[in-house]
């Protein structure tokens, strides 16, 4: 896809727009459709178009096998330490109310916001690290 002009100016003009629909999706998704699944969904979207136009290596030279690695683990951690967190002040596990005792409406909102970021992360950086794997076995393969 190098020699391609045309793919990779649409390429170019669409993955800033890809990119900013996943944090809308990702931060509206408490308020309506949406969140951290869909996010995740889409923002890894967009690392896979920036593969096909620019090539495996070329992703990878902008994001890492290990900077993915830790998005899945950093995400599982923030969604979980989110339940540990509500644990420890005495309420079940990812009871959203004991993150501000005194605003439990602010603690449901905070409380939602960091557990679909927790997905969010996570899904992204799954999604791109199985593209990445099987592109990279194409690759070895043909």
């Amino acid at each position: 896809m190098k020699n391609q002009a045309i793919p990779r100016l649409t390429a170019k003009v669409l993955i800033p727009p890809i990119l900013l629909f996943a944090l809308y999706v990702q931060f509206h998704g408490d308020f309506g459709p949406g969140g951290g699944f869909q996010a995740g969904v889409i923002f890894a979207a967009a690392f896979v178009l920036y593969a096909l136009i620019n090539g495996v290596k070329a992703t990878q030279e902008v994001v890492s096998m290990r900077t993915l690695e830790i998005g899945i683990a950093s995400g599982v951690l923030l969604y979980a330490g989110v339940g540990v967190y509500t644990m420890l002040q005495g309420a079940e596990y990812l009871n959203y109310n004991a993150i501000d005792p005194t605003h439990p409406v602010h603690g449901q909102h905070l409380g939602i916001l960091l557990v679909e970021l927790g997905v969010g992360i996570t899904v992204a950086s799954v999604m791109a690290t199985i593209f990445l794997v099987f592109a990279n076995r194409a690759r070895r393969n043909a």
